[in-house]
């Protein structure tokens, strides 16, 4: 079925919902026990076991059949079939993304320089507003217009307001704020906000779907509970639920909601704060197990966007484009304060705006002229799997320099696959940019040389497994009797980084063993987990 969405037609459109609910239930459920039959009411958390993957596959394939664009975030939040159909009906013929180019130079030139000086996160900030404070410093992505813009003047002066608002609601020097806010304009002004009232940012992911809200947010409160989070801000759906977490987190005075908090705005008192202060902590785990949050401080932080910056050769003439999410590492410290600081052009568009359309993330480098970008092995692959010729025509990737790939293993099978595919749309093997990184290092800490490309080592498989040593695998060796392993590059400028045995003694080239790096971007911790730390740090060496 194609064409416009079917309208009187309600019965042969509810029994392709259907067909393709099951397909993916299906999929979904291979090997194991399936579902009960499906109908229109079968809820399709509880009695279908869709997941977050699963449910956006299952909006892609609507809107193939019905050649629609839905509502990503309703459909994400639909709680059977029958609402989904009631989201197909509603639908008009999706619009194709436009492919025409935007202007990023906006005619706004930039004064010559980087905040070299800078010793934190504030002053880094202010120094781009002193010398450019018109440049476009975020562009939020839309699908049919150009997207809002938010200048570095734009985010000091909305930052300082809601930093104004936190210090009179009494937040202290070094009190810890949590944000739960998802990718929009009011987690950039947030952050910052926060940090210059002289608070603490603790980045939480927001919650997936409002059904899911209260079980998120008991989830999160672990995260609060041990950062010892005084105040949260949140979105205006979350609000009233999230004001619930005030019993269960002894430490928590306020919770806001953040464009009511800007707006309620005052005089920001200045709050001198120090290059080894901390800057704001990142949580590594908490939905699943003890939350461990990493302390990073400015100092930390600034060494790490400048290695970053070097590693990548970034001038104030790139452009960022990112869908990472802003809790994440990558996202937040990859993409936007590594974009911040070296003066580059950031386009952001949420996760979930990917993930419904993985063609996006590539029209979006197309129409801003994305020369930087970065994500998981796995956005790589949906790319490969999920985008159809007829989704990309006329697509350009050319000035795409540098395709970082990191923050899970890396396939060298998924790499040869994008290459191979985006090659005839402008796309250079040498832009793409294996890389190595974690948290407890900020998040960078090896980087592939520039223009080199990826190397792909294969191992003999039974000898590792065997000797613990990775040798190279005959040149006639079978496939499955080879792992093809993708190297990550060199440490950065001023990092370290070695393998070791158990009693921490360096092992010679090609031996298995445990990784330790140390540098000026690793953490001096986990907050309040002082045996986690101390497994965490020996001799002054992190792994």
């Amino acid at each position: 079925m194609s064409g416009n969405v079917p309208g009187p037609d309600l019965e042969q459109a509810g029994q392709a919902v259907l067909a393709a609910t099951t397909a993916v239930a299906r999929e979904l459920h291979a090997g194991r026990t399936a579902p009960a039959a499906i109908t229109l009411d079968s809820d399709l958390d509880r009695d279908v076991g869709l997941d977050s993957l699963s449910r956006v596959e299952l909006g892609a394939r609507l809107e193939r059949e019905f050649d629609i664009q839905l509502d990503e975030r309703a459909a994400f939040e639909a709680g059977t079939p029958r609402d989904l159909l009631r989201l197909v009906i509603k639908a008009h013929a999706g619009r194709a993304i436009t492919a025409r180019a935007v202007d990023v130079d906006a005619a706004t030139p930039i004064a010559a320089g980087l905040p070299t000086t800078a010793t934190t996160l504030a002053e880094m900030l202010a120094w781009h507003v002193a010398h450019n404070p018109h440049r476009p410093h975020i562009q939020f992505y839309d699908d049919y217009t150009d997207g809002a813009v938010l200048s570095y003047a734009d985010l000091h002066a909305a930052a300082s307001a809601l930093g104004a608002a936190l210090q009179a609601h009494g937040l202290e020097p070094g009190e810890r704020v949590a944000l739960m806010l998802p990718t929009a304009r009011s987690y950039f002004v947030a952050f910052y906000g926060t940090l210059l009232a002289g608070g603490v940012p603790v980045p939480i992911y927001p919650p997936l779907r409002r059904q899911q809200l209260e079980d998120h947010l008991r989830r999160q409160s672990r995260i609060l509970v041990n950062c010892r989070a005084a105040m949260l801000v949140t979105t205006g759906d979350a609000l009233t639920m999230a004001r619930l977490l005030t019993a269960q987190v002894e430490s928590l005075r306020h919770v806001f909601e953040a464009e009511a908090l800007e707006r309620s705005g005052g005089m920001l008192e200045a709050v001198a704060r120090q290059a080894d202060d901390l800057a704001f902590v990142q949580y590594t785990s908490g939905s699943t197990g003890d939350p461990k949050g990493v302390m990073l401080s400015h100092a930390n932080l600034l060494a790490n966007v400048r290695a970053d910056g070097a590693g990548m050769g970034a001038t104030p003439d790139d452009v960022f484009v990112s869908w990472l999410p802003l809790y994440h590492d990558m996202g937040l410290i990859g993409a936007w304060l590594g974009s911040l600081y070296h003066g580059v052009r950031l386009v952001v568009m949420p996760p979930l705006t990917f993930l419904a359309r993985p063609e996006r993330w590539l029209w979006a480098i197309h129409r801003y002229g994305g020369t930087l970008s970065a994500a998981p092995n796995f956005a790589y692959e949906l790319c490969v799997q999920r985008i159809r010729d007829a989704d990309i025509e006329g697509l350009d990737l050319s000035r795409w320099r540098i395709a970082a790939n990191g923050a899970e293993a890396i396939s060298a099978r998924t790499l040869d696959a994008f290459c191979s595919r985006f090659v005839r749309y402008g796309f250079r093997r040498e832009a793409m940019f294996p890389v190595y990184g974690l948290a407890e290092c900020s998040v960078g800490l090896a980087f592939t040389p520039l223009g080199r490309g990826p190397r792909i080592d294969r191992i003999d498989r039974e000898r590792l497994a065997r000797d613990g040593r990775a040798q190279p695998a005959a040149a006639d060796c079978a496939d499955a009797a080879a792992i093809a392993v993708v190297a990550c590059g060199l440490p950065l400028p001023g990092h370290q980084l070695r393998v070791v045995d158990e009693a921490d003694r360096e092992v010679p080239e090609r031996v298995e063993g445990r990784v330790q790096f140390r540098g000026p971007s690793a953490t001096r911790g986990y907050f309040d987990r002082p045996e986690e730390t101390a497994r965490l740090i020996r001799d002054g060496w992190l792994e």
